[in-house]
């Protein structure tokens, strides 16, 4: 049977993440309008560093929550990776749609709001409840997506 469009989308999220190369969670994003893939991003340390697998991982070595402390990462957020990856090819996102293998993260959200993304589906949790309210306050649109 054909998947859906949010199916196919997040299939190709599930696939991207395998790119990540942090030490803690692989997360994969896709940007998408009028179902054609935009921009993607996983999570990993900008270019022209060395990843988490070789240097290790502070929040690791520090025992850091999950969704606490940030900006004691190396890596960028899928999320931000693929809104990125938009802003340095001039690729508007206004409307689109965005397809993340864990809920965002308030950081995330910020950025998602800011950039004019109108929809979120994402599939795995994550620990921050702030995001998700600032999300409805947005008028973004929520999608808690499972893959069979």
């Amino acid at each position: 049977m054909r998947p859906s469009w949010d199916e196919y989308f997040m299939e190709i999220a599930e696939t991207i993440k395998k790119r990540s190369t942090c030490l803690r969670r692989q997360v994969g994003a896709v940007i998408v309008k009028d179902n054609r893939i935009l921009t993607t991003g996983y999570n990993g340390v900008p270019p022209k560093m060395r990843h988490c697998d070789e240097v290790g991982c502070l929040r690791r070595e520090l025992n850091i929550p999950s969704g606490q402390r940030h900006e004691l990462c190396r890596a960028l957020h899928a999320e931000q990776n693929a809104i990125v990856q938009a802003a340095k090819y001039g690729i508007s996102i206004e409307g689109s749609t965005i397809y993340i293998t864990n809920q965002p993260c308030i950081i995330c959200a910020k950025l998602i709001i800011a950039s004019g993304i109108k929809r979120i589906v994402y599939s795995g949790d994550y620990p921050d409840e702030l995001s998700l309210s600032m999300l409805k306050e947005s008028g973004v649109e929520i999608v808690n997506f499972r893959l069979s």
